[in-house]
């Protein structure tokens, strides 16, 4: 397995559209990952295409944080 990225602008998206069933979807295969021993990239796209690593999650317990954070306010 690889590491599994999840894309800032994306859950941004979410997050103004309220779709919180998309956002338990990326979580899901987040902690999938995780289980299976690899890591979360979160990062974040720039206006000129360049790829941002913005955070890196290696357990449930950060997951999970985050998870919490994102979906805080829906």
């Amino acid at each position: 397995m690889q590491a599994y990225t999840i894309q800032l602008h994306q859950v941004e998206e979410l997050q103004m559209i309220k779709d919180v069933d998309e956002l338990n979807r990326i979580f899901a295969r987040a902690k999938s990952t995780i289980v299976q021993g690899e890591k979360v990239i979160i990062e974040r796209t720039d206006a000129t295409g360049a790829r941002n690593q913005v955070d890196e999650l290696t357990t449930e317990i950060e997951l999970q944080q985050y998870r919490d954070s994102v979906l805080k306010y829906l």
